[in-house]
């Protein structure tokens, strides 16, 4: 029995946060669970702070019904990006509205694990002063980094050959300095999780969001589900052969992908045809820049949109998804200027039939929502726990505030 009600108050308070505000009757309907099990479940939740009315609607002849919501101040999230030069912290209400950020430098040569954690935790105490909120109100700490995050052990392992890192334990390393519940993921998936749920993937069953940036890697999303692979490492969409014994890549290997338009070989080419500075934001400016590209600047734009087109048409071809969002600071770059060539490409390269059926988009949610994507992962806690304090043995989704709250009204 506990079981079946903290499946059912999972299912309406996914349906609240994702569908917004609905009146009892509706999220009736669209749980198929019955009014009165909706009325008594509703009831605890709002006694425990959880969810809250928040206007009301009218009925076809009776009184106008109240609209429901989870409560924005009932908890709070953080969620960081672990770039190779800076660590990017923000703090958030569960309305998404974000309260709190903090910014730090890494220095270049690649992130080093223990400075990067100290970091993350002291921008944790950074953002929740900048809230003025306590911390036993905060419901989790996401954190998105580069490579392969292996969950298997039960405390998160970084693995990435592109900044150093092997078997890094930073679940346990940022637990040991705080303890606030940790959750620790790929970048590109929190990319993903946040465009499927307020950006360009909302809505489909079936997607892919790809990165590109300084790296480049996926998020593969199956029956509306993150599809990690047997051990985590699935969406290294980056360190795919793109061209057989090519061009080395940073990973070691020759030919990836990303050797062909990752955002750091890409400016290094850029680079040396025209004379610059090989600077983080030449790809940018360029694009940006009006006027029609020239010469051998303007070939390797052009050879870049057109291996981009076939990676994309590979994921087209394994995947046969609804939706494909192309995001990361160089794929928005490339995608703002040429996506119709990226569609061309990908449509040249793809099968007809599964490409015939695929959309190509942009992420509406910006380069930079690795942050706001870690920030979700406790969210997706919560929501899958329906709010209740899970069993002995598991961390607690819940903050101690919110748990002494439905303590103090006999809800546990």
């Amino acid at each position: 029995m506990r079981d079946v009600r903290r499946a059912n108050r999972a299912s309406l308070l996914t349906d609240l946060f994702h569908g917004g505000r609905q009146s009892r009757q509706q999220l009736g309907d669209t749980t198929a669970l019955s009014q009165a099990s909706v009325s008594n479940l509703i009831g605890e939740m709002i006694d425990e702070g959880l969810v809250e009315e928040a206007g009301l609607v009218g009925s076809d002849g009776g009184r106008p019904r109240a609209l429901l919501r989870v409560a924005p101040g009932y908890g709070y999230v953080v969620g960081a990006d672990v770039g190779e030069t800076r660590v990017l912290v923000e703090l958030y209400d569960l309305a998404m509205s974000r309260l709190g950020v903090a910014q730090y430098s890494l220095g270049t040569g690649g992130p080093d694990p223990e400075v990067a954690a100290a970091k993350l935790l002291e921008g944790l105490d950074s953002v929740v002063a900048e809230a003025g909120i306590a911390r036993s109100e905060v419901l989790g700490y996401g954190v998105g980094v580069a490579g392969v995050v292996d969950q298997t052990g039960g405390s998160p392992v970084v693995h990435s050959q592109t900044t150093g890192w092997d078997a890094v334990p930073l679940g346990d390393m940022l637990a040991a300095g705080t303890d606030v519940q940790i959750f620790v993921e790929n970048g590109a998936k929190t990319v993903g999780q946040a465009e499927m749920w307020f950006g360009a993937g909302r809505g489909a069953r079936h997607a892919v969001i790809v990165m590109v940036g300084t790296g480049v890697g996926a998020a593969v999303v199956m029956d509306g589900r993150s599809y990690r692979g047997a051990f985590s490492n699935a969406g290294e969409w980056g360190h795919t052969t793109l061209v057989y014994d090519g061009d080395v890549c940073r990973c070691g290997a020759r030919g990836c992908l990303e050797a062909y338009i990752g955002a750091e070989k890409v400016i290094a080419r850029l680079a040396a045809a025209t004379g610059q500075q090989p600077e983080p934001k030449l790809l940018s400016r360029m694009l940006a820049a009006d006027g029609a590209l020239e010469g051998e600047a303007a070939d390797i734009i052009a050879e870049t949109v057109g291996y981009l087109g076939a990676g994309i048409a590979g994921l087209v071809n394994l995947f046969s998804p609804e939706r494909i969002v192309l995001g990361g600071p160089a794929g928005l770059a490339l995608g703002e200027r040429f996506l119709p060539d990226i569609r061309a490409a990908a449509a040249r390269n793809a099968l007809k039939q599964p490409y015939s059926r695929t959309r190509i988009d942009l992420c509406q949610l910006g380069p930079d929502a690795v942050a706001m994507g870690a920030a979700t992962l406790p969210i997706a806690r919560l929501l899958a726990d329906g709010g209740l304090p899970v069993t002995s043995g598991q961390a607690a989704p819940l903050s101690r505030a919110a748990h002494r709250r439905s303590m103090s009204r006999g809800r546990h």
